[in-house]
């Protein structure tokens, strides 16, 4: 604030703007639009997020106690996994931010604004404060201002949550966040960067990391604060009972010890999703997709239904005038007069008004009285003019309502036939939003428009429609047009569409988003109603658009998608951005994350079935005041062969299926046979070798065993369908395994077994694969009769 007082507030001419030196100063004085608070994280944060966490903390001090207990440190061989999980894991999400950065740079959004007295487009962030902005319809404001010259319509629900457009006049306050939704008009910036009202918003928002944090985030989050919380009282009441009950010294009760905790930490796992995401959106950063959520990856990999806009998605974004149809006696060169001047004298805010504009390119030479700009709340815009009176143009059934049948009967023989139809008409008095009378009506011209559906269109759909994931098609256009538009583009049940005009209650709404498939004259708050919809109907639901009035829609779905060159606020709103705006890009994006995803949850279940022995175990031998049967080495091998190397290649690997199902419901779930497999046939040979008097080493080596061949079942069955890669990679583990034991015995605590004993090590590996399968089948039984249980439900 010190250094604002040093530059005084000017009232800047809306004409000139700042002078170069006046806008070169206030940059100098800390007064332009570049926030402190970040969206994203620093790469300082991403070094410490990877470094100091709790468990390597936990890592730390176990290593730590085995120094001071004299133990080997082979037996401390975690940490090198530790630190190259971290250092990988630093590398990865670094390089990831710095192309996402990149490309964020690249698409960054360019205002136009006024300095000497000539119009430049500038970034955002280039703004200062008492600068002179243009703004049009679909801008979204950078900074908060007070609106110096012109008249428009704003959107505040970004920033208030209330959808109706606000009007503003010169003199109005305008906040940052909220965009135009018609007209345009000058603004003088007045609080810039960390003083703007919507950079106040982003500081509050980050208080709450985990407001944004996907399913599958939260819920690692809740196992590692669960097992974090388990860590404690389980080793100091392990450690007790070996150095107390079991009499096995300060060393032996000390690597026991840890042992059971290395194991029941799942060091890699939440560093392999991290990996995972950054390293995805790297992948859609190298397509040209901007991925400003990190965490929308999860997201597109559950999507059951996408919605889409006709304009801009379906059909190419420009539009083109096919014929103009009289409807009065006037003469053709009155309706040109009536277009010319209708949109001659501004910039186009629309494709409708650009393709006019490019068939009626004159000058206007009436004087206007007043202007109303199109909104897509009441579908048409209008001017009055001194000496010709009032016109409107716009959608037919808004104009005309109920009334003049022939023309509307007209109207909707051509809409079937694929065109968007406008309708020209005289107005008698001024034109209100919302408000026209039919009796002030006279009907002059239909124009005939068409948008060419782009060619890639079809095959995208039939991707989705293959994948299981059903297309609504929402748009502001008649619902018959929609419609002719969505078969041709070979959506299926094109043809069972709605006017939302007659949806009213929250009732209908849920009905009809089920019911039907395209969604016509739909309002921007309409749009938002049906996402809500949807998802009450418990879909995942992804939203395209590229307009103001997708903005609504694309905030309240699960996930939303903009085409870039679109309105400024849908880009800003959307977790992804389509760089190039092509929407054939969307198969790959959406297999990307349901790559990532599935292989996520494969390579969880791989980390849990370590994880529930070692708790259980742990459990077990304070209960039943047994010896640990595992130093750290032996769970490190087995982590290292089992786990870590095949999850990270598996990770890489292709899986398209559609994501069901909660994340840690389904981990736990292709986790517990296994897990509980380890669990009997180590107890199992624990009991059989204490009866046999077997000493701990033996026992030690034998276990182990039964890990080797239990990690290599879920292996097998987690790598699931079978290809080359994945049988090289199982087949590489398996003869690790056997080297280990039979050359590294020495070095991995592992004891050659007695002959004594080898017919009990023969039995527990022979009989380890029928405990895992029969354990599987029951789960698979149990998982049949849940579902007939839901299905009856």
């Amino acid at each position: 604030m010190n250094e604002e007082n040093k530059v005084p507030v000017i009232n800047a001419d809306p004409e000139y703007g700042l002078t170069s030196a006046e806008a070169s100063l206030r940059a100098e004085k800390g007064l332009a639009n570049k926030p402190t608070v970040k969206t994203g994280r620093t790469e300082g944060q991403i070094i410490r997020e990877n470094v100091c966490t709790f468990f390597n903390l936990v890592f730390v001090i176990m290593a730590v106690a085995l120094f001071l207990a004299g133990s080997s440190i082979v037996n401390m061989t975690f940490m090198v996994i530790v630190i190259i999980n971290a250092i990988i894991g630093c590398f990865q999400e670094i390089r990831a931010k710095r192309a996402v950065d990149k490309l964020s740079l690249l698409s960054a959004h360019t205002v136009k604004t006024l300095r000497d007295g000539k119009l430049t487009e500038i970034r955002f962030d280039e703004l200062v404060r008492d600068d002179i902005v243009l703004y049009g319809p679909g801008d979204q404001i950078s900074a908060d201002g007070v609106l110096r010259d012109g008249h428009i319509y704003v959107n505040e629900s970004l920033l208030t949550g209330e959808a109706d457009a606000v009007e503003k006049h010169p003199g109005d306050p305008l906040l940052s966040g909220s965009f135009v939704v018609t007209g345009s008009g000058k603004m003088q910036l007045t609080r810039v960067g960390d003083e703007a009202f919507a950079t106040k918003l982003a500081l509050e928002a980050k208080k709450n990391p985990r407001a944004a944090r996907s399913e599958m985030m939260r819920s690692l989050d809740l196992l590692i604060r669960f097992i974090g919380i388990a860590l404690v009282p389980i080793g100091l009441l392990l450690f007790y009972n070996q150095y107390k009950s079991q009499n096995l010294g300060l060393q032996a009760s000390a690597e026991a010890t840890v042992a059971a905790l290395v194991g029941m930490i799942p060091e890699g796992l939440y560093l392999l999703t991290s990996i995972a995401l950054a390293v995805s959106s790297l992948k859609l950063t190298q397509k040209r997709v901007l991925v400003q959520d990190m965490h929308c990856v999860e997201t597109l990999a559950r999507v059951d239904v996408l919605c889409v806009d006709k304009t801009g998605t379906i059909t190419e974004p420009v539009m083109q005038v096919e014929d103009v149809l009289p409807l009065s006696h006037q003469a053709p060169e009155y309706l040109e007069e009536i277009i010319v001047n209708l949109y001659g004298d501004e910039d186009p805010e629309n494709e409708t008004a650009r393709a006019l504009q490019a068939l009626f390119p004159g000058k206007p030479t009436w004087k206007k009285n007043m202007e109303i700009p199109f909104s897509s709340d009441y579908k048409w815009k209008g001017a009055v003019f001194a000496d010709t009176g009032a016109f409107v143009v716009g959608a037919p059934d808004a104009i005309l309502g109920n009334f003049f049948p022939e023309i509307s009967k007209t109207a909707n023989h051509w809409s079937s036939l694929g065109y968007r139809v406008l309708l020209i008409a005289a107005y008698e008095g001024t034109p209100q939003p919302g408000k026209l009378f039919a009796s002030q009506l006279h009907p002059e011209a239909l124009v005939l428009m068409t948008n060419r559906i782009r060619p890639e269109a079809p095959e995208t759909f039939s991707f989705f429609a293959k994948q299981g994931v059903t297309i609504k098609v929402i748009s502001g256009d008649t619902p018959a047009t929609v419609s002719d538009v969505a078969r041709r583009a070979g959506i299926q049940n094109a043809d069972r569409y709605i006017d939302t005009g007659v949806l009213e209650t929250d009732k209908d709404f849920l009905q009809a988003a089920e019911a039907y498939t395209v969604f016509g004259r739909v309002t921007p708050d309409k749009k938002k109603r049906l996402i809500w919809a949807m998802k009450q109907k418990k879909h995942t639901v992804a939203m395209t658009g590229d307009g103001v009035n997708d903005v609504l829609a694309m905030k309240a779905a699960d996930c939303g998608i903009a085409m870039a060159g679109g309105a400024q606020a849908a880009s800003q709103i959307a977790q992804l951005v389509l760089l190039d705006a092509d929407f054939s890009a969307m198969p790959s994006i959406v297999d990307e994350g349901r790559r990532v995803i599935n292989n996520i949850q494969r390579a969880a279940a791989l980390f849990l079935v370590k994880n529930i022995l070692s708790l259980f175990l742990a459990l077990i031998a304070v209960l039943a005041d047994w010896p640990y049967p595992f130093a750290p080495i032996n769970l490190s091998l087995i982590s290292a062969l089992t786990i870590g190397v095949p999850s990270f290649f598996l990770a890489l690997e292709p899986n398209y299926e559609r994501v069901k199902g909660r994340f840690i419901v389904s981990v736990l779930r292709q986790a517990f046979p296994g897990g509980l497999t380890n669990i009997i046939m180590v107890v199992t040979a624990q009991i059989v070798l204490g009866i046999l008097g077997a000493p701990m080493a033996q026992v030690q080596t034998i276990c182990t065993a039964i890990l080797a061949v239990t990690g290599l079942l879920v292996l097998l069955s987690a790598s699931k369908p079978f290809d080359k890669f994945r049988l090289f990679i199982w087949v590489m583990m398996a003869i690790a395994l056997v080297f280990s034991f039979l050359f590294l015995g020495g070095i991995l605590q592992l004891q050659s077994v007695s002959l004594a004993n080898l017919p009990v090590l023969g039995i527990l590996l022979v009989a380890t694969p029928p405990v895992y399968w029969a354990l599987r089948r029951l789960f698979d039984l149990g998982d049949r009769v849940v579902a007939n249980i839901r299905n009856r439900q």
